[in-house]
């Protein structure tokens, strides 16, 4: 979890001023982990610190901060007053954002939320170790100072085809703060006409020549109306280079395309790159069953293992 300077500047653009919470510092068992984050408007409210009292709390005191301005801690116990048995100890962070007023942020920011100390000693060591190569792995709390580090690089995963499974796919993985999307087909009448954030759309009449614009280092889902446009797509990315590779299909499906991608000059080992069938085949083939499985092994980090997956 991270601060999202993008998403914050984007949401204060389309409503103006923006509150943005954020779980500080959390201990014992809680609804979500330090950095889980939402943004919060007059009207509306994205993102979630894990719902509830809780959250419909912090959401009332963000919308009563937007009048005024400025940051808060809010130290909250999760139990029997919210209605939660929980156990656990959150300290949440509050601050408002406006037009003009963003930060100018680097690789993390720094700031002091509540009362008048000057930057603790705790933070400039944590910022020095980052800048030495040691990540900050969480929110640091100290003093009433906040250190977070700020949009991380995602992961490039570039999804072929805007069909059932596809649309199912994207649906589940575009909240997810790790992922960014490029979701490829040969028109726009083939996406959905709401398209979720993260995802942005690609047109092409011949997909597979926008191979070479993919990073080497994305992940693939194939899942095209077509079984040549497949083919097609599994060879240019053999030649191209990628993460991970996944296409959707049964398992004679695969054997046939394993001798088309041999007779095309790739090498056994090359082709067991790519993983098919995709998914969890004990769930089931309904297009949501694909995407829940496909999305679990992305966050798992097994992505396509073909030895986990083949059916």
């Amino acid at each position: 979890m991270s601060f999202d300077r993008a998403a914050l500047a984007a949401a204060v653009k389309r409503h103006g001023k923006v509150a943005r919470v954020v779980v500080a510092k959390a201990r014992g068992s809680g609804p979500r982990e330090a950095g889980a984050s939402m943004l919060v408007w007059q009207l509306g409210q994205s993102g979630t610190i894990g719902g509830g009292t809780l959250e419909w709390q912090a959401a009332a005191e963000a919308r009563a901060l937007l009048a005024q301005g400025g940051s808060t801690l809010r130290p909250v116990p999760l139990g029997p007053e919210l209605g939660q048995c929980c156990g656990g100890h959150v300290t949440l962070g509050i601050e408002v954002f406006a037009q003009g007023a963003l930060p100018e942020t680097d690789a993390h920011f720094a700031r002091r939320l509540s009362g008048s100390a000057p930057c603790p000693l705790a933070l400039h060591k944590a910022l020095r170790a980052a800048r030495g190569g040691t990540p900050l792995a969480a929110p640091l709390l100290a003093d009433g100072w906040l250190l977070e580090a700020t949009d991380p690089p995602r992961r490039p995963l570039w999804v072929w085809g805007a069909g059932h499974v596809g649309r199912a796919i994207v649906s589940v993985i575009a909240p997810l703060p790790d992922w960014q999307i490029t979701w490829i087909d040969t028109g726009a009448d083939r996406f959905p006409s709401a398209l979720p954030e993260g995802a942005a759309p690609l047109v092409a009449a011949d997909p597979a020549r926008a191979v070479p614009h993919a990073p080497t280092d994305a992940h693939h889902l194939i899942l095209t109306y077509s079984h040549a446009l497949d083919l097609d797509l599994c060879h240019r990315l053999l030649g191209h280079g990628f993460a991970s590779a996944g296409l959707i299909g049964s398992a004679t499906k695969w054997a046939r395309f394993r001798r088309r991608l041999g007779d095309l000059g790739h090498t056994p080992a090359q082709i067991s790159g790519i993983a098919c069938p995709i998914g969890d085949p004990t769930l089931g083939k309904h297009p949501q069953a694909i995407a829940v499985s496909v999305a679990a092994q992305l966050l798992k980090g097994d992505v396509f293992a073909c030895e986990s997956l083949t059916a």
